[in-house]
């Protein structure tokens, strides 16, 4: 092979193994649980330092659902709520677990994913409110405390820049990107959630 060519072949190769990502499996990625019968795949992103006992611990869950439903519940381990979108898109995971707003948004609208369940707080809340915070004397913090109806300080917030916790996170940029330009969204590429990063 020329010396030309040995460096496309690489290339060529590169890109091939990488578009294959999240359509092979790896056995060391996963953990499974003690019950006989079908197979249930949970995506999830295990963190290190989970006890046995945490609530956060997917095991306790897998091993919840192996009891109520008699079958094998396998923990698939992946490194974000995107690869776990990745993972239920390309038949590597049955459900994935603890999917803030933002990616679940996504799988809904790209790849027809739908809610199982939703975890709840500890009043029966399955949502938490997102809270603004703005600078004391500023022209919205003004507005919310005059008493006067015919004041709006949401509407004093637009073309502000505004600072989230996350672009894609719940109380993130998906919140206001999809109240300022749902049409835009619309046109946009819905399965690449780097086309919903604010412009």
């Amino acid at each position: 092979m020329t010396k030309a060519k040995l460096p496309v072949t690489m290339i060529l190769i590169t890109l091939l193994s990488a578009s294959l990502a999240g359509c092979i499996g790896n056995d060391d990625e996963t953990e499974s649980s003690n019950c006989s019968g079908d197979d249930l795949k949970i995506a999830f992103d295990l963190k290190d330092d989970l006890s046995p006992e945490s609530i956060d611990n997917p095991n306790r869950i897998a091993d919840y659902l192996c009891d109520v439903l008699d079958m094998d519940v396998t923990i698939y381990d992946v490194d974000s709520a995107a690869l776990a979108m990745e993972a239920l898109r390309f038949g590597n995971a049955d459900i994935a677990m603890n999917i803030d707003g933002g990616p679940a948004w996504v799988g809904w609208n790209a790849y027809d994913l739908e809610v199982l369940a939703a975890d709840t707080k500890d009043d029966g809340r399955a949502f938490y409110n997102a809270h603004a915070w703005v600078l004391k004397g500023s022209e919205m913090e003004l507005a919310l405390n005059d008493n006067d109806e015919t004041t709006d300080p949401f509407a004093l917030l637009e073309g502000k820049t505004s600072c989230h916790t996350g672009w894609l996170k719940s109380a993130g940029m998906l919140s206001n990107g999809i109240f300022d330009r749902m049409v835009t969204l619309m046109f946009k590429d819905l399965s690449d959630t780097e086309t919903l990063e604010p412009q």
